[in-house]
């Protein structure tokens, strides 16, 4: 059963999904990829606790590696691709080409950045820390300001 809430954060609203009380989305306001309000199901604020609590501690710069449970529905690549991008330091990025590496095919940097923009719980699977072979800010789901505030907040050039 899918049950969600908003929250506040200091990059705007942000709706979590659980499906049975499991963490499966975190959606900003406008993003690309965002599913339709109606598959998110009924509201319900206690679910949400502990993803409230992580993100509280990660926005006030108490966090650096969120250990909640999460439930990533995709295709097998996509998955491992996001589990690629969980093993991604806090404050550090890596190129698409460098996670093709990682998953064993150079040749994917393509399919790595198509599955990185189908990540369905930003912030938390840190797409926003892939950034291109040149180490310019490439496409991300939130805009490319959120993901350059982000980064910004990650390095310690920018506080909220």
């Amino acid at each position: 059963m899918k049950q969600h809430s908003v929250i506040d954060s200091p990059y705007g609203p942000l709706t979590l999904v659980a499906d049975d009380g499991v963490l499966c989305g975190l959606y900003m306001t406008d993003q690309r990829h965002r599913p339709p309000e109606e598959t998110f199901g009924s509201r319900a604020e206690s679910t949400f606790a502990a993803a409230e609590e992580e993100l509280e501690a990660y926005f006030a710069g108490d966090l650096k590696e969120f250990t909640l449970e999460v439930r990533l529905h995709g295709t097998p690549f996509q998955r491992s691709v996001w589990d690629q991008l969980r093993k991604i330091p806090y404050g550090e990025t890596r190129t698409y080409g460098e996670l093709a590496d990682a998953l064993g095919n150079p040749a994917a940097s393509r399919a790595v950045g198509l599955a990185n923009g189908r990540n369905p719980i930003g912030i938390i699977v840190p797409c926003h820390r892939v950034v291109g072979a040149n180490g310019s800010l490439t496409g991300y789901g939130g805009g490319l300001d959120r993901k350059q505030r982000l980064l910004d907040f990650e390095s310690g050039t920018a506080l909220f």
